[in-house]
């Protein structure tokens, strides 16, 4: 990848840490989890762009984060208008949190993909 088409996280977000992690006895790496938590996780949701779809996007990560800030969420829409893509950033605490979280959002009727 060339390097000029990296962007550089966003100020002020903490972003996932992908260390790896060591067992307990540091001989082997610990596949539980490459992600050390808590922390700020985006989340990239596209579904078509019609009301209410924001606004049920923002009720599911409020279940899931109660501290979810709807101000954060970064909205852009396709180049023919038809669909939105919606980034959530979500306070991540688990891996379990984030399994159910993009469980419950892969089958909201709204939603078409999660990344």
């Amino acid at each position: 990848m060339d390097s000029d088409n990296v962007r550089p996280p966003r100020q002020g977000l903490t972003q996932p840490n992908f260390r790896t992690r060591m067992s307990s006895d540091n001989s082997t790496p610990d596949q539980s989890s490459l992600i050390i938590y808590p922390c700020a996780f985006p989340i990239k949701v596209m579904g078509r762009k019609v009301d209410g779809l924001v606004s049920a996007l923002t009720h599911i990560a409020l279940q899931f984060d109660p501290t979810f800030d709807a101000s954060t969420i970064e909205l852009r829409e396709s180049k023919g208008g038809n669909y939105l893509g919606v980034t959530l950033t979500v306070n991540a605490t688990s891996r379990a949190q984030l399994d159910e979280l993009y469980r419950t959002l892969s089958t909201h009727p709204m939603v078409k993909v999660v990344l």
